[in-house]
């Protein structure tokens, strides 16, 4: 990789950020986590982020080996991005990252939450201990995203697409299960309004929504 910046440091963290620290470059990843995307789809979950600075981080990351371009067999045939295996090797350090920064501050303006962005949340903040012995499947849309959600020995497997058989799905967008989840908007309050929907077992929806606390954050 052709890099305008290095941190000419031979220590290993410095040659992650030599490929993944510039600004913006550690969300495509988060946004890709889950799939391949397309360009539009990118766009859409970074909506802060220019054309112009997404199309080169796309090709700073490819030419380091964490993204690849393939075409969709037909009749999709678009374009997407995907993260090659060594792009996935980077999940446990964006969870580990987006459960320390969950206790941080908020941006001072209306920053809003992606779809995706809040699925790798709930897989960031997913607490095993909580979970105990359920198994059990879930569907969760936000607004146009769907995914499908098992949760089974102590483990949550979280992927896009509909959940097959699943015991509850919740129906909602992004800052509403934010403020259900972490800012103590409560859950009857928020069907009632229409908010939030459960179909199936609300019982099971509630054993999911509390399986994501904020962490404890560290004292000095």
């Amino acid at each position: 990789m052709a890099r305008t910046r290095s941190y000419r440091d031979r220590c290993g963290i410095a040659r992650a950020l030599d490929v993944i620290g510039e600004r913006w470059a550690l969300l495509v990843v988060r946004e890709l986590l889950l799939g391949p995307k397309r360009f539009t789809d990118l766009r859409r979950g970074l909506a802060h982020l220019s054309p112009d600075v997404l199309a080169q981080r796309l090709r700073e990351l490819e030419e380091a080996g964490v993204v690849r371009r393939r075409t969709l067999a037909p009749p999709a045939a678009s374009r997407v991005y995907e993260l090659t295996n060594r792009g996935h090797e980077l999940e446990p350090a964006v969870l580990a990252l987006g459960r320390w920064g969950s206790v941080a501050p908020f941006p001072a303006d209306e920053a809003g939450i992606g779809p995706d962005a809040t699925a790798i949340a709930l897989k960031a903040l997913f607490d095993p201990t909580l979970a105990g012995d359920l198994e059990a499947r879930y569907g969760l849309h936000l607004g146009e995203d769907s995914y499908g959600i098992e949760v089974a020995r102590g483990e949550m497997n979280l992927a896009r697409g509909s959940a097959e058989d699943p015991a509850a799905t919740i129906e909602t967008d992004p800052a509403t299960l934010a403020q259900v989840l972490w800012h103590d908007r409560r859950l009857t309050e928020t069907e009632r309004s229409g908010d939030l929907t459960i179909s199936g077992s609300r019982q099971a929806a509630k054993r999911l929504l509390a399986l994501f606390p904020l962490p404890e954050s560290a004292s000095d």
